[in-house]
């Protein structure tokens, strides 16, 4: 048993929790509860962590015993109470964590027709900063029959524990690229006739005038500046959610959402 956080594990933990440079470097990243590691791909699984008084409830290892970490296995580390106390990142721990290999999906396999043909549909998001806005944005893209999530170098960290808390798991099951500069990827959008949308203020339409029923792709900038100028500039169609009232703006998260729904409507047989 695990028994302070002094020991190497717990610092490397604590390490991967705080800090995206050590993410990336191990290629890792931290969940914590029940739900997160059961949605958990097992051949994503590189270590699972659990408190002492979580093994004793023959609920929580039956839990183990379906991700094959039962009796026979390598099993879970035990880490006693008060020191994943101090570990965990939330206010009430579950007493279990594990931590879970990154994985990358290429643009190529974003752009190709999913399920039923289904044409291709990406959010490509441009120096967003706050976790739960993207964690909400990849749980709403799951729900939208979205293709694929697209970031920039300058996004907050995918794998910050804040971002993971908030996809409620679809961060296991939605595809995301993560890209140096998202110009660099315009050409090839471009030669597979995937058509841009900017969602911006000078939009020229309102987002529901327009066709998403082709491949598609929706530029969401930061939350406090926007889009930049240059990939506003790059996008084929300026488009604007109407306000009322003297809003500006919709939150990034909900207008990224409003953009995604209205392209499911409109696929499921909606009018354009």
């Amino acid at each position: 048993m695990i028994t302070s956080m002094s020991n190497s594990q717990m610092k490397h933990i604590q390490q991967l929790m705080k800090k995206a440079k050590v993410r990336r470097e191990s290629g890792l990243f931290v969940v914590e509860g029940i739900k997160m590691f059961r949605e958990a791909p097992g051949e994503r699984i590189e270590k699972v962590y659990v408190s002492a008084s979580f093994l004793e409830s023959g609920e929580n290892r039956k839990i183990l015993e379906e991700k094959g970490f039962g009796p026979g296995s390598s099993g879970p580390e035990v880490v006693e109470d008060k020191v994943f106390r101090s570990l965990s990142d939330t206010v009430t721990p579950q007493g279990i964590l594990c931590l879970v290999r990154q994985v990358s999906t290429p643009l190529s396999v974003m752009l190709e027709s999913g399920e039923e043909g289904r044409v291709p549909l990406l959010m490509i998001l441009e120096d967003l900063q706050d976790p739960g806005n993207l964690g909400t944005i990849l749980r709403t893209g799951e729900g939208a029959g979205v293709s694929g999530v697209i970031l920039n170098k300058n996004c907050v960290d995918l794998y910050n524990p804040k971002v993971i808390r908030s996809t409620m798991g679809s961060v296991y099951r939605m595809p995301v690229l993560m890209v140096e500069d998202i110009e660099d990827i315009l050409p090839e959008l471009r030669r597979q006739g995937v058509r841009s949308y900017a969602a911006h203020l000078k939009g020229e339409q309102f987002y529901d005038q327009e066709d998403f029923r082709g491949k598609t792709a929706f530029f969401i900038g930061n939350e406090g500046n926007g889009l930049t100028d240059a990939l506003t500039g790059e996008a084929d169609r300026l488009i604007k959610i109407p306000m009322h009232g003297e809003v500006e703006s919709l939150n990034a998260a909900m207008a990224a959402g409003v953009l995604m729904y209205e392209a499911a409507r409109q696929r499921r047989g909606g009018k354009a």
